[in-house]
């Protein structure tokens, strides 16, 4: 069975039970989308619901996506890096459903759409991070990858972030009253790209670098939470602060985001319990003593 056909499989066509949970798990939220439509369960304004539902579950595929690699940092299971292709393609999967529903509500008026999109900002940021997502979906093949070598392939694949960015800029700027869900997503991003910061500069992701780069995202997201309001509402620093360790209401979004680091965390003390002490596996000892692109795609292509 070809890969590119099936990617449940693994590269020696054997069925392989983490890629098809990867795929199962990425279906699920368009079946149970296509369930609540069918069953009218989508409220007053149906299509603006999957609208908003189509470019959620894109927002958390693709920080799935970017978790791939620091999960695989902490607990050095390298098999784990052989799901992000599925989820990648999720996440462009789910992003173009999301602007499939969106041009139908506008009666897939073309000429109307692309003015939409030039007038308003928002709009012009989603479909950069749209474009970014296709560019990254188009060269995700082993064929793009041979084509393009993997160091080039592997700076191109970096804008990923610049995707991620771009995405929680959109859904930020699209939200109406309630901001806490981008606010959220843009602390996840922030912790997930600050674990690949800290991997860059030592080498590897030590139990105290998740701690303290999860400790710096959550802080961030709640000052930035706080200097939000502060600027649109008028309301001060130290009584939105405040509001954090008031459960009464709500969770506030630096919580989710300390919850993010505290998984990836325990992850990371998990490390001896899933590769035996904590010795490198073949692929991070390519990664750490940084060996020329070739062998490292070929080590690739074996996973």
């Amino acid at each position: 069975m070809p890969h590119s056909i099936y990617p449940s499989t693994s590269r020696k066509s054997r069925v392989s039970p983490l890629k098809t949970v990867a795929l199962l798990s990425a279906l699920a939220p368009a079946l149970w989308l296509a369930i609540e439509a069918g069953l009218g369960l989508l409220g007053a304004r149906p299509l603006n619901e999957a609208i908003h539902q189509s470019g959620l579950w894109s927002l958390w595929l693709l920080a799935v996506t970017l978790a791939v690699t620091p999960l695989r940092r902490a607990t050095r299971w390298s098999r784990l890096i052989s799901i992000r292709r599925i989820v990648g393609l999720s996440a462009l999967a789910y992003a173009l459903l999301h602007v499939i529903l969106y041009a139908w509500g506008q009666h897939f008026d073309a000429p109307h759409i692309a003015s939409e999109i030039f007038a308003r900002f928002y709009l012009t940021i989603g479909f950069i991070a749209l474009c970014l997502l296709c560019a990254l979906g188009a060269t995700s093949t082993d064929a793009m990858i041979a084509r393009l070598g993997a160091q080039r392939w592997s700076r191109l694949h970096k804008l990923v972030y610049a995707a991620a960015i771009a995405s929680a800029i959109h859904f930020f700027m699209q939200a109406k009253l309630d901001v806490s869900q981008p606010i959220a997503m843009a602390g996840i991003f922030a912790l997930l790209l600050g674990c690949r910061v800290a991997t860059w500069r030592l080498g590897d992701l030590s139990a105290g670098a998740v701690a303290s780069v999860g400790a710096c995202a959550a802080v961030g997201t709640a000052i930035g939470e706080a200097v939000w309001f502060k600027i649109s509402t008028g309301v001060s620093l130290p009584l939105v602060l405040a509001a954090n360790f008031d459960f009464s209401y709500a969770v506030r979004p630096c919580w989710f985001v300390a919850g993010a680091a505290f998984l990836l965390w325990i992850a990371r003390l998990a490390r001896p319990l899933i590769v035996g002490g904590g010795a490198p596996s073949g692929r991070e000892k390519v990664d750490d003593a940084r060996l020329n692109s070739n062998q490292a795609a070929a080590l690739r292509l074996k996973i």
